[in-house]
């Protein structure tokens, strides 16, 4: 065999690491800093499989061999070209089987120390798995809790300016956590992609200092979080944020920019409340969305849907909240933050 082997161990050991399966395949998840450079397109694994299962495994065999030399042959004259003769790529696939193997020959004859990587992405995938019920229970959380437009998200990204170890869970899944949380033209990633993120984030923080993380649901819009972090922040220190209800408004209205813009968008996303407050309700806050009256219409929202919301959902899970250190913001300014996260007690 003229290519080496390697364990996910090994990966800080490459120049480059190669994901050698289809762009969906990689889109849906991947290891993080890898390149995609498919041995198949999506549409080229389909026809293999298909010959596959319809035809023979021989015929299959014969068409995937013609189209895995043309794909790699693309990538020894473009993406490859350029490296010297000590370049180390560590080739994997789906489960570090005959792609993956094409590839490390090829590029282990041009003369580079190709490997590939055992067990390919299945094997990194059971990885994450494994470290996401594990690495949660070795860190100490701080969990930031308040009502919504409370300033959560805003102070902590003010405790990541200030140095402080953070967790962001909302950047990571592109969602704010709300019914009104997407955002816009940035679709969520694949819960699998938000996983590796996750155990990524999670391995780079020292578990000697506190990790700040904002409350959340069990699910932020589509993406689920993994039921050992969800425990561990349930059962740490809480930081309780009190805000005027003034200045949570403002607030929401400047970071909800875009549905102001668009209030039939807005309109439209509001629909899932009709279970809760009916259409009479419905009706009459889009009244106020069409006429404009923006700061009245998120203050309702506010007082007869989110606040008793946020009540139901934090009282009786944070085993702490009850002795949660109060942070009074009168000021939601990113200068003001600043200051407040400097002075608050880890």
């Amino acid at each position: 065999m003229l290519f080496k082997t390697a364990n996910l161990s090994q990966l800080g050991q490459f120049d480059e690491i190669i994901d050698v399966r289809t762009p969906l395949e990689f889109a849906e998840d991947h290891i993080p800093g890898a390149i995609n450079c498919p041995v198949l397109s999506n549409d080229e694994r389909v026809t293999v499989g298909t010959l596959y299962t319809h035809v023979s495994p021989f015929e299959a065999r014969k068409v995937g061999a013609a189209l895995t030399a043309k794909n790699i042959a693309h990538h020894l004259e473009t993406r490859f070209q350029g490296h010297p003769k000590s370049w180390r790529p560590l080739v994997y696939c789906w489960r570090g089987g005959q792609r993956s193997g094409a590839m490390s020959i090829i590029l282990a004859q041009v003369g580079w120390a190709a490997h590939k990587l055992e067990g390919g992405y299945k094997t990194y995938r059971r990885d994450v798995l494994e470290k996401l019920g594990k690495l949660p229970q070795q860190f100490t959380f701080r969990v930031i809790c308040g009502p919504t437009g409370s300033g959560k998200s805003r102070l902590l990204a003010a405790l990541a300016q200030t140095g402080h170890q953070v967790l962001d869970l909302e950047g990571l899944a592109q969602h704010r956590g709300s019914v009104l949380g997407n955002l816009p033209r940035q679709p969520q990633p694949s819960q699998k992609w938000f996983d590796s993120l996750l155990t990524k984030s999670l391995l780079l923080f020292d578990p000697s200092r506190p990790v700040y993380v904002e409350a959340e649901s069990k699910k932020i819009g589509n993406i689920a979080l993994p039921p050992a972090l969800f425990d561990a922040m349930h059962n740490s220190t809480c930081l309780l944020l009190d805000t005027p209800l003034e200045k949570r408004v403002s607030g929401l209205l400047d970071d909800y920019r875009h549905y102001i813009e668009n209030p039939e968008t807005f309109i439209e996303h509001l629909k899932p409340l009709y279970r809760f407050h009916g259409s009479k309700q419905l009706e009459h806050w889009s009244g106020m969305i069409r006429a404009g009256d923006f700061e009245p219409m998120v203050a309702e929202l506010l007082t007869l849907h989110y606040d008793p919301s946020y009540l139901r959902a934090t009282t009786g899970h944070y085993a702490n909240l009850d002795k949660a250190q109060h942070v009074a913001l009168e000021d939601l300014s990113e200068e003001s933050l600043i200051k407040v996260a400097g002075n608050i007690q880890t």
